[in-house]
């Protein structure tokens, strides 16, 4: 992959908790532009706060030095940088939504009407009647898809097909607890958004992956989108549990409840746990991305895109830990 719009950021700056020890060819990159991805956060805030619910003390994926964006999509390019992030805030806002949420009360079939925003018509955009009587969230939806168009038709629809059968097959990922981490791997992999993350990449970095390449390019990047959940599940835990006390769940959709009950064991051995599981999951990719690149048979944007995957890995890393989203008032 050429570098063009971002630069490698030096590695005695930030830490790693030690979950790169054993791939310290990594490199954590940032993207050159600090403005762009804090205009498009803000602008999403502000809208969700205005049309949806007001978002005090709120935090999503804005940092000091290491903004969400600018970490796990360094290569994006310049005009599409506010836009995602835009996107990438409305997902955050989401999913503060969503934990809010008493998800024991829903139904079997069906869910709560927000996902309902997002499981039909997500490209009627210019809905019959307006947007006017749409859900707030659904004209958020449609705003963000209409800026995406305006800049690349084909890449914008690709990406809002993604979000939408990510939202199908996520919605009822965290109803049910888990006993063994082999069954909750493959569901994380699903909520911790493969297919969001297969748009924003291929979008913001103006990707097209080949029909004939597209499970190839699923398959590929598996282990790394493993890696980049149980991270998430890794920093998130307290935010997390406390969300589930607070609905009244006897668990908490996370690899750390899952290892407890597993294993027998406290909070701070399934951390250590988990981290050796991600640890095994960056290796396994990195040997992936190695293999990837240097294979001419495969196309110059699924390397891409397999690559990519790799920095949104490192980007994520050290995002969750600084990062002021998971470091709340009484945390």
């Amino acid at each position: 992959m050429e570098y063009r719009y971002s630069e490698v950021v030096d590695p005695g700056a930030y830490e790693t908790d030690g979950l790169m020890a054993n791939s310290s060819a990594v490199a954590l990159r940032r993207h050159k532009d600090p403005f762009s991805e804090i205009i498009g956060a803000l602008r999403a805030q502000r809208d969700w706060s205005e049309l949806v619910s007001p978002v005090d003390g709120y935090q999503g994926g804005l940092g000091e030095d290491y903004s969400f964006i600018r970490v796990t999509v360094p290569e994006c390019l310049p005009e599409r940088l506010e836009v995602i992030s835009y996107a990438n805030e409305y997902a955050f806002l989401y999913d503060d939504e969503m934990e809010n949420l008493d998800l024991k009360q829903l139904p079997e079939a069906g869910g709560p009407e927000i996902l309902e925003t997002f499981r039909t018509g997500v490209l009627d955009y210019e809905m019959p009647g307006g947007l006017e009587k749409a859900r707030p969230e659904k004209r958020l939806q449609a705003q963000v898809l209409a800026e995406m168009i305006a800049i690349d038709p084909p890449r914008a629809k690709t990406t809002m097909k993604a979000w939408a059968r990510f939202v199908q097959l996520a919605s009822r990922t965290r109803i049910k607890s888990f006993d063994t981490l082999r069954e909750y791997i493959p569901v994380r992999v699903i909520d911790a958004g493969e297919l969001i993350w297969f748009g924003t990449l291929t979008f913001g970095m103006g990707l097209t992956i080949p029909d004939e390449e597209y499970h190839l390019c699923m398959e590929l990047a598996r282990p790394g989108y493993v890696a980049l959940g149980l991270t998430n599940d890794l920093y998130s835990w307290d935010k997390e549990r406390q969300a589930a006390e607070r609905q009244g769940q006897d668990y908490v959709f996370n690899a750390i409840w899952v290892i407890m009950r597993e294993r027998g064991v406290g909070e701070e051995e399934a951390k250590a746990i988990c981290s050796e599981v991600v640890r095994d999951h960056i290796d396994e990719y990195c040997g992936i991305v190695e293999r990837t690149k240097n294979n001419p048979a495969l196309s110059r944007d699924l390397r891409a895109y397999v690559e990519a995957v790799l920095f949104s890995i490192a980007g994520n890393l050290v995002w969750s830990i600084y990062c002021p989203r998971y470091r709340l008032p009484g945390i």
